[in-house]
């Protein structure tokens, strides 16, 4: 359901389940000049799926880490800009886009 959310939202989906040794991540989708590295999260409700990745510092690293192997071995990426973005998937409601949810340094 997230993958097809964010192709309405005019991304186009590059990975899903994209996974490397130091880390995995849900979603990688392009628009413009964008990558986005997505989280997606399904939980009761929209607060614990938000909390249950922003508590995580490590979850995040690990997120991070693989986007920046994600982008190192895309070298038709090389003007992009990656983003690190989060999907809540709560029951009954339509899926909520967090664009730029975190930034590691």
């Amino acid at each position: 359901m997230s993958a097809w959310w964010l192709r309405l939202k005019g991304y186009r989906i590059l990975a899903q389940r994209f996974k490397t040794p130091v880390g995995e991540i849900d979603l990688i989708a392009k628009r413009a000049s964008t990558i986005a590295a997505t989280e997606v999260k399904v939980r009761p409700s929209a607060a614990a799926a938000m909390g249950s990745v922003l508590a995580r510092q490590r979850q995040r690293q690990r997120i991070a880490r693989a986007a920046l192997v994600f982008m190192q071995n895309r070298p038709e990426f090389p003007e992009y800009h990656m983003r690190l973005d989060l999907i809540l998937l709560t029951p009954g409601r339509l899926p909520h886009h967090i664009s730029d949810a975190w930034r590691e340094s």
